[in-house]
């Protein structure tokens, strides 16, 4: 069963976090096992501090949706081990014709090489030319021939090589073999058998004939062996007793990782002629093979987007994924899909309000952590009911889901507004905590928004955000970088900006002085600063 990703924005805060959550809980809660919650950054210190709070484990870390090799139906054939024989290897090719190549490994399920019906072939014609056999495990052969060990010597040979050698019965003694090193194949042939032995051959095969008692006594180190295939037959078969790994291609392998991703992919094979590629796990261990025709319609992975529809905020790879939802209360941004989704966007202050409300909905009650987690998520996004976008839907889900959660949610909030300016945390901590990019009418923006209880002493730490936005803006060729110091006892937002001080001054009607500026009764981001950019760039 494939993954579907329910996952929120970039530098995600608690109600991304939680968005997700609740979201697959509740998708897998309905009988729809596949949803899997994730995360496309660092838990923050108020999210933490909520997971700890309800004793929940954040979700996995996910960090592209691109498309890779493991998502693609390649093949899985058997990976043959490099002592297997030419035959045994012949007999899997031929029985699955649309596997090209089989991988070859080593005892720990390494690459070696690969080997097709190609690299079998040109062994089959080299033994015309030079019909000699290299230290084959006498295991083999008796396995090719079907055949038996018939005396002593046999037993006490373990590889046999050598010149192979059909002898028909004849007269001339000089066109008999006399080199002990052979591998002699006879029939009912009392004294070629006689001849071999006594010369020491390295293996005798005795097709379909008996061999005398009196034959069999002879003191000889040959290894004896009867078959019930002809002579003919049993020739050739001798060749595939041979270990695979004497044939299989081990140059200039191309091998790809169940991690690789598909264009990348895509530009090598292009490059190369190989009808088949092998496929390594993390580990090296080969778990398949992959042919051009795997890469013609790839899988996509699924994900439902919580909490944002802006391509900029989202998974890296966002384009190769198939998006089945989206659940929001932005405005409406620049993600574009393939096929008509379901897209829920509803003017509240917290997607977890809209979560909230499904689990409603759906007639489905939210276990007590899970309630604590949506209640801790709507206070941390509406700033304890007072920003702006806070709407009376996002207020009383709230008081039910603490409820259930049986919590105060002043004491909730308390507790997670007090660790989101902790001072102990560097400059960059905070400013990427809660860090998003924006793009509108041409311009490129990122806002970073820290929420605290005491504005003036974050305050005066201007000099580190500044100069860290500006390094920031540079490196990324922002028209403008802000962040809202929002004090939720002062119901304001202290103002630091890089940039034009004209835009800010038109767009807000504010005093600047020294890149800073304070704006009164703002809180939200989203409502309140984007907006009014917007509006002025049009």
């Amino acid at each position: 069963m494939e993954p579907i990703y329910v996952t929120g924005h970039k530098n995600p805060d608690t109600d991304s976090i939680v968005s997700a959550m609740a979201y697959a809980a509740l998708r897998n809660a309905l009988g729809d096992r596949e949803y899997v919650a994730a995360r496309l950054g660092h838990i923050s210190d108020e999210t933490q501090l909520v997971l700890n709070r309800f004793g929940l484990q954040p979700p996995m870390r996910l960090k592209t949706l691109r498309t890779q090799v493991r998502d693609l139906d390649y093949d899985t054939p058997p990976a043959l081990n490099l002592a297997v024989t030419i035959r045994h290897t012949w007999k899997l090719l031929h029985s699955n014709e649309s596997i090209p190549a089989l991988p070859v490994c080593d005892d720990e399920g390494k690459l070696y090489g690969m080997v097709s019906a190609a690299e079998i072939a040109d062994h089959d014609m080299q033994t015309i030319q030079n019909p000699v056999l290299e230290a084959v495990p006498v295991f083999n052969l008796l396995s090719v021939l079907d055949g038996k060990i018939l005396n002593d010597g046999g037993y006490q040979t373990d590889e046999v090589g050598g010149e192979v050698i059909i002898a028909l019965p004849q007269q001339r003694e000089a066109l008999l073999f006399s080199n002990p090193r052979s591998i002699v194949i006879c029939g009912h042939q009392p004294e070629m058998i006689r001849r071999a032995l006594e010369l020491n051959v390295s293996c005798l095969i005795v097709c379909q004939a008996e061999v005398s008692e009196e034959l069999r006594s002879i003191p000889s180190r040959t290894c004896l062996i009867s078959t019930p295939l002809e002579a003919f037959r049993a020739a050739r078969m001798v060749y595939h007793a041979a270990a695979v790994s004497h044939i299989c291609k081990t140059d200039d392998l191309i091998s790809f990782h169940l991690d690789d991703f598909v264009d990348d992919v895509q530009e090598i094979v292009l490059k190369s002629r190989y009808r088949s590629y092998p496929i390594l796990d993390e580990n090296d261990r080969v778990v398949g093979t992959l042919s051009r025709f795997h890469l013609l319609r790839p899988k996509r992975k699924r994900v439902v987007l919580v909490d944002h529809n802006e391509l900029a905020q989202s998974v890296a790879g966002l384009e190769q994924a198939e998006i089945l939802e989206i659940i929001d209360h932005h405005r409406l941004a620049d993600i574009q899909t393939t096929n008509p989704i379901w897209f829920r966007n509803e003017p509240v202050g917290s997607t977890a309000t809209i979560i909230a409300g499904m689990y409603q909905e759906r007639g489905l009650m939210p276990s007590e952590k899970l309630a604590g987690l949506l209640a801790a998520a709507i206070v941390s996004d509406t700033v304890m009911f007072k920003s702006p976008t806070c709407t009376q839907t996002d207020h009383r889900m709230a008081e039910r889901m603490a409820r259930i959660a049986r919590v105060s949610l002043e004491s909730l909030g308390q507790e997670i507004f007090s660790v989101a300016a902790n001072d102990s945390r560097s400059a960059k901590d905070l400013f990427f905590a809660d860090y998003k990019d924006f793009h509108i009418a041409g311009y490129n923006l990122a806002v970073s928004q820290i929420t605290c209880v005491d504005s003036e002493k974050m305050l005066e730490r201007r000099e580190e955000f500044l100069d860290l936005m500006k390094a920031t803006m540079e490196e990324n060729d922002y028209s403008m970088m802000l962040l809202m110091l929002t004090d939720v006892l002062r119901s304001g937002t202290q103002l630091l900006f890089v940039g034009d001080e004209d835009v800010i001054r038109n767009a807000f009607n504010v005093a600047v002085k020294d890149n800073t500026c304070f704006l009164p009764n703002v809180l939200s981001r989203k409502k309140q600063i984007i907006p009014m950019l917007s509006a002025l760039w049009g």
